[in-house]
């Protein structure tokens, strides 16, 4: 009987550990979807009305944090919200080849919102642990941060092709903060022209692939590594042709293996846009790690003088 009643116990234990999960993930949406709603007036005149409440009590620092983590969040809230909208709209439209094209775009851009929680809440605790043992360097990665969000925001919003030179400018800013979290193990080279800034290249394809060299090849790896980034055009006889390439000299991966959903992706929109003039090709270099290659249509003499 006695044992009876302690299996009965562990169930109610375990059964009241489940519904606290449960309501716990639906207040967290909820303040996720009120986030994605609310008014940028009415999150200001909160965050002000909390930091003077907090202020007699002296837990001004961590409303402080609290806004910033919240404004962050919105950020991405209120990205995802407006790509999902767009993308049920494309949806059901759809029903012949250029809508089926917008369909697919609009999805991307859905996926182009989806800035990984996990990267914007690391990103913010760690400028929350720097700030009481090295405040100089909290600000830089902060500074970082705002750098990539600016380059990130205008790309969620905007329609059909960016430059390579946003692109760039977005990848300095991601890579800038996963070197302040990695430190000695992440190095970066970047090897484009300038005459190449200007040229017409999709949003976020680059930095997909950084993502995927540092998550799947240099992280795994204890010592981390570097990832170079190239690009190069040349003339062929299909006309003329940008290659960006991105490798990374970290544990490598199976190239035979299905590819994940960030590649599928790639690979999806860049038959959307150029048909099988443009091509994804992943490759695994004689001495280790990974080279991921886009090739795809350029016109140097459209984009020659050209500003970003």
């Amino acid at each position: 009987m006695a044992f009876s009643r302690t299996k009965k116990g562990t169930r109610s234990l375990f059964a009241f550990i489940g519904e606290v999960g449960d309501t716990a993930r639906t207040l967290w949406w909820n303040f996720f979807d009120w986030l994605a709603q609310v008014e940028w007036r009415k999150l200001a005149v909160i965050a002000l009305v909390a930091l003077m409440l907090s202020a007699p009590f002296r837990l001004g620092e961590s409303v402080a944090m609290l806004i910033v983590f919240s404004v962050g969040l919105k950020v991405l809230a209120g990205g995802k919200r407006r790509a999902e909208g767009e993308a049920r709209v494309a949806e059901q439209q759809a029903g012949t080849e250029t809508l089926e094209r917008r369909l697919v775009e609009a999805q991307m851009a859905a996926l182009q919102a989806q800035v990984e929680p996990h990267f914007l809440f690391n990103t913010l605790a760690l400028i929350g642990q720097l700030i009481e043992t090295d405040p100089p360097q909290a600000a830089k990665i902060h500074a970082h941060l705002i750098d990539y969000l600016r380059a990130t925001l205008p790309q969620m919003r905007a329609k059909g092709n960016g430059t390579l030179g946003r692109q760039i400018e977005l990848s300095r800013a991601y890579l800038a903060i996963m070197q302040a979290r990695m430190r000695e193990r992440l190095a970066v080279s970047i090897d484009v022209a300038p005459d190449l800034l200007s040229a017409s290249f999709p949003p976020m394809m680059l930095q997909t692939l950084i993502e995927n060299a540092i998550k799947h090849g240099l992280e795994p790896k204890v010592e981390g590594g570097r990832i170079d980034i190239r690009a190069s055009a040349s003339s062929t006889a299909a006309g003329n042709v940008l290659q960006i390439e991105v490798q990374d000299d970290g544990v490598g991966f199976d190239v035979h293996a299905g590819d994940g959903l960030g590649l599928t992706n790639i690979r999806e929109r860049l038959r959307l846009l150029y048909g099988s003039r443009a091509q994804l090709i992943i490759e695994a270099p004689l001495d280790g790690g990974a080279r991921a290659i886009i090739r795809m249509p350029f016109a140097p003499d459209i984009f020659a003088g050209s500003k970003l």
